[in-house]
């Protein structure tokens, strides 16, 4: 009989996705539906609904409609044609030159906007015909941003740390912002890596090497937008101010910042805002749910006896995380990153903690998996964007993407098992 719950909320969940209900309402009504299994219509209803609202009612969740405006008055406001002449001053004459500056310019971008959809459009839109000119395969200018996009989900400010900070009961959102910096940069190193030897397979045209004096002035044109990486990180650290009252200033910062480099004016400013206004609902409906069914499966106890069947699969803590890592895996190919934290944070985090697993390290390693899923079919929100964007196919895409796939694979292995790379920051700021 405890089996029924579980079989409804999995069967009724996939079924109402199969069928192309939006991810939030699948969600919401397979919680009903499962609801209904053990208590009355009007009590699963009031308690579904009440817990929707009490799962929105968080300070730290004030964070993510600021960091999205933000991130939408970055990406309108010049800050990314900025971080790509700088990176460009950097990289540009090695092996496929214009794909690590895709790279670079993305982890600069996705760290400052916090969004890898907004990277994505904006490091494709610049790029991308820039790379075509010289060369390079439109397919594989894709593949390159694609995957680098999501880098900027690690490297804080991020709003899916924020959404994990509070599926996990209050992890630290200053250690995890700190946690993120080491693996997030290792993922990118790695897929520069990839993307130049595949550069020099194909061999794609080099760049000029440029002066120090261009390399400076680049810099210099870039500091403004790279500051505000300072002002929030050091501002949370060092106890200033909160996730929240950084997320604030951040929003305060770049919009002096887009008027001060004339790219936004007022008549820009209500589109900003809309659009802001619009991600951030569909963003908040998804956690208002996603919250809904965590608790629907604790009252069921679905947690509990998901962790006993893990541990009672093997007793070797090697084995689990590679279970978890593929399920998260498999998990991010067919849900959207925001819900899957919601829901299978309660689910995952307390056996990872049984084997010895700091919650912080955990959180990094669900967030990389996930953003792995975010460049898959059938539900890659990044690999759409970058697709369409490119002016391609997902069909064509996908043989340069395997490569760079096995890289963001391999930065995963290197975070699970090494948990230095993870902890180093936050405990060297006692975090």
């Amino acid at each position: 009989m405890e089996y029924i719950p579980v079989l409804v909320l999995v069967l009724s969940f996939v079924a109402l996705l199969a069928i192309g209900t939006p991810v939030a309402w699948s969600i919401a009504i397979s919680s009903v539906l499962t609801m209904l299994v053990s208590i009355p219509a009007l009590p699963a209803f009031t308690t579904v609904s009440q817990r929707m609202g009490t799962g929105l009612d968080s300070f730290a969740l004030l964070a993510i409609p600021f960091f999205v405006l933000s991130g939408q008055l970055m990406n309108k406001g010049g800050i990314a044609h900025r971080l790509i002449a700088f990176a460009k001053t950097l990289v540009g004459s090695l092996p496929g030159g214009l794909a690590l500056i895709n790279v670079i310019g993305a982890m600069l971008m996705g760290a400052i906007a916090g969004s890898a959809m907004a990277s994505a459009s904006a490091m494709g839109s610049i790029l991308g015909p820039e790379m075509e000119k010289e060369g390079y395969s439109k397919e594989f200018g894709a593949a390159v941003n694609i995957t680098s996009s999501t880098t900027g989900l690690i490297i804080p400010p991020s709003n899916v740390l924020i959404v994990y900070s509070l599926a996990s009961g209050g992890v630290s959102i200053a250690a995890l912002f700190l946690a993120g910096y080491i693996p997030g940069i290792l993922t990118g190193l790695l897929l520069m890596i990839v993307a130049s030897f595949w550069a020099k397979k194909k061999n794609y045209k080099r760049g000029e090497r440029s002066s120090l004096r261009q390399v400076f002035k680049t810099f210099i044109d870039a500091v403004p937008s790279l500051f505000l990486l300072v002002v929030v990180i050091g501002g949370i650290v060092t106890g200033i101010f909160t996730a929240t009252e950084a997320s604030a200033i951040a929003v305060l910062y770049t919009m002096v910042l887009g008027f001060i480099y004339k790219e936004i004016t007022f008549k820009n400013l209500p589109e900003i805002l809309l659009e802001s206004s619009i991600t951030t609902a569909i963003v908040m409906l998804l956690i208002g749910a996603s919250m809904t069914m965590s608790w629907v499966m604790s009252y069921e106890n679905i947690p509990q006896d998901i962790s006993s069947a893990l541990l009672g699969v093997s007793d070797n803590p090697i084995i689990i995380l590679l279970i978890i890592n593929l399920l998260l895996l498999f998990v991010g190919i067919f849900m959207d990153m925001t819900p899957a934290v919601l829901i299978f944070t309660p689910i995952f985090l307390p056996v990872v903690t049984k084997l010895g697993m700091d919650p912080v390290q955990f959180g990094i390693i669900m967030v990389l998996n996930l953003c792995i899923g975010l460049c898959t079919p059938p539900v890659g929100s990044v690999l759409f964007v970058g697709v369409g964007v490119a002016k391609t196919t997902i069909q064509k895409v996908i043989k340069p993407l395997i490569p760079l796939f096995l890289a963001m694979i391999f930065a995963l292995f290197l975070v699970t098992f090494f948990p230095e790379l993870t902890l180093w920051l936050p405990r060297l700021f006692d975090l």
